[in-house]
């Protein structure tokens, strides 16, 4: 068996990046590029992990994790809020009061959805998921990962 983290490692270091991005975001400056800079690059990884996500894990999740609908509804629930966020923080500039406002949100939002899922759904994944079955699902997400580039 492999040494490299299971699907839930996999998901569970995404949660620390971004948390660690949404950290660095409300620390600049108010309006400077620098947000903007950042906000894009949470913006990249939100995607690809939510995607990633949706794909790889809340299938397996619905399918073998006793009450998995209704974790994996409130997941997917929570991404579109997630990205309703990002493309209104899109159209509007760092210095604009608009983006405080939005970005209060989103990370209320991203912080609230993170610890669900660490509190609910990756617990009942690893209760009901085999060992094996979890690793073997981290490394088809690093697979995806790499040719993806």
């Amino acid at each position: 068996m492999s040494r490299r983290p299971d699907i839930l490692g996999e998901f569970a270091a995404d949660h620390r990046e971004l948390l660690e991005l949404l950290d660095r975001i409300e620390a600049a400056p108010p309006g400077s590029a620098e947000r903007g800079d950042l906000l894009a690059r949470l913006t990249d990884l939100l995607f690809t992990h939510c995607a990633a996500e949706e794909e790889h894990l809340f299938p397996v999740v619905q399918h073998d994790v006793p009450g998995g609908g209704a974790l994996v509804f409130s997941s997917i629930h929570d991404h579109l809020a997630i990205g309703q966020y990002l493309s209104d923080l899109q159209g509007v500039q760092p210095d604009d009061p608009a983006f405080a406002t939005l970005l209060r949100g989103l990370a209320d939002t991203l912080r609230r959805h993170l610890a669900g899922e660490e509190k609910a759904l990756f617990p009942a994944a690893r209760k009901a998921l085999p060992a094996a079955a979890r690793a073997e699902l981290g490394d088809r997400l690093r697979q995806a990962r790499a040719e993806l580039g």
